[in-house]
C-alpha cells in the first residue's frame, strides 16, 4: 500500500477510540457521539482529497497496548463507547499515534509524523475539548501549525465545558471553529 500524496493538511482525530469505561463516560458519550457523526463525514469528505488522518490516542497506561488492540477492545459487546468507535473505526490506511498523557505532541512521534507528512495546518477533532483536544492545539500553536478546531467535532463532558475551550482556542491559538461542512480545504 503507498502512503498517501503528501499534504499541507492533516486530520487529528483524539481519543475517539474509546471504550468510555469510566466515571464520566457515560455523560461524555451523547456529546461524543455527535461530535463523532460529524467526524466521519469529515473524515471522508478529507480522504477524498487525499488529507492523511491521524488517530492520536490515550495509550490507557497500557506501555505494551497496540492500537489495533485498543480498537478490537473498544468494539467489544457492552462497551459505552462501541457505537462511536463503529461511526469513526479507523481506515488501513489511516496513521496512528498512542500518547501518554493529554497532549498529542507530548512523548509521541506526531511531531515527526507531520514533518514527513509536510503538514502546515492541522485539523485537530475529538474528547476531551477542555484536556486533550486543547492541549494538543496548545502544543501546535506553539509549533506554528495553523489550527482548524470545528467546534461541532469536539465534545468535553458539558456543553458549557465544550464551548469555553473552543472559544479559547479560538481567541487564543486563532483556531478557524467553524462547523466542518462551513470550512472549504480546497
Amino acid at each position: 500500500m503507498e502512503p498517501p500524496a503528501r499534504s499541507r493538511y492533516a486530520l487529528l482525530i483524539i481519543d475517539m477510540i474509546n471504550d468510555l469505561e469510566f466515571e464520566h463516560g457515560p455523560c461524555l458519550f451523547p456529546y461524543a457521539f455527535e461530535a463523532a457523526k460529524q467526524i466521519a463525514i469529515l473524515k471522508k469528505r478529507l480522504k477524498a482529497i487525499g488529507v492523511p488522518i491521524i488517530y492520536v490516542n490515550d495509550n490507557y497506561g497500557r506501555w505494551q497496548s497496540d492500537f489495533p488492540g485498543i480498537v478490537d477492545h473498544c468494539m467489544q459487546e457492552g462497551m459505552t463507547g462501541k457505537p462511536i468507535v463503529e461511526l469513526i473505526k479507523p481506515d488501513e490506511d489511516d496513521y496512528f499515534v498512542l500518547k501518554p498523557k493529554f497532549s498529542g505532541f507530548f512523548a509521541t512521534p506526531l511531531e515527526l509524523l507531520l514533518t514527513h507528512l509536510e503538514v502546515e495546518t492541522l485539523i485537530i477533532t475529538g474528547v476531551a475539548g477542555n484536556m486533550c483536544v486543547q492541549f494538543t492545539a496548545n502544543d501546535a500553536y506553539m509549533r506554528d501549525y495553523k489550527l482548524i478546531v470545528p467546534a461541532d467535532c469536539v465534545a468535553s463532558n458539558t456543553v458549557d465545558t465544550n464551548n469555553e475551550a473552543i472559544h479559547l482556542m479560538r481567541d487564543v491559538l486563532k483556531a478557524n471553529v467553524s462547523p466542518a461542512k462551513e470550512i472549504d480545504f480546497e
